[in-house]
């Protein structure tokens, strides 16, 4: 616990960003800390030491922070999840809601071999609509989702809603 609130007091909070009312969670506070930086990682990698992972799907572009290094601490593959006609192959969409419209974010189609064991992983869950849409590109592309892991979520927003069917989710910070 004394970890965790220790990684807390480095997350620098920016009132009125990126709209007025929005209280931003900013990480770059506490990635510049190599120590904090550490105990993130490790973290979020031993909440799923108990399971086979193949492959970490980190979302756009901060679920590549922590995915890389949660790969190659795991012994896994990376596979980024990106937004729309940034990858160069053939791709799965998915489309998800935001506040104001729609967005979708993408996968290549054969990113995943079926049955793969993969954890995604982003900084961030707050409405969940992004972390919807990549557990549906997960199991469109024909992989085993065995959880999501995220740095912060922002319990208000009601995230973890969205993804019932997920087995496992962890987050390090709620707000």
């Amino acid at each position: 616990m004394e970890t965790v609130l220790n990684v807390k007091d480095k997350i620098r909070a920016v009132e009125n960003f990126p709209k007025q009312g929005i209280i931003f969670r900013d990480i770059t506070t506490a990635l510049k800390d190599a120590e904090t930086l550490k105990i993130m990682v490790d973290f979020l990698c031993e909440q799923f030491s108990d399971i086979k992972i193949d492959y970490i799907a980190g979302i756009e572009s901060r679920g590549f922070i922590f995915g890389m290094p949660m790969a190659y601490r795991m012994n896994a593959g990376f596979i980024p999840v990106r937004k729309p006609n940034k990858l160069p192959a053939e791709t799965y969409s998915q489309e998800y809601a935001l506040e104001y419209g729609t967005d979708k974010i993408e996968i290549h189609k054969d990113a995943i071999p079926e049955g793969a064991n993969v954890l995604v992983v982003d900084d961030l869950l707050a409405t969940g609509g992004t972390a919807e849409a990549a557990a549906k590109l997960v199991r469109k592309a024909g992989g085993n989702l065995v959880g999501m892991a995220f740095l912060i979520e922002l319990e208000g927003l009601h995230g973890r809603e969205k993804l019932a069917g997920v087995p496992k989710i962890v987050s390090m910070l709620k707000y």
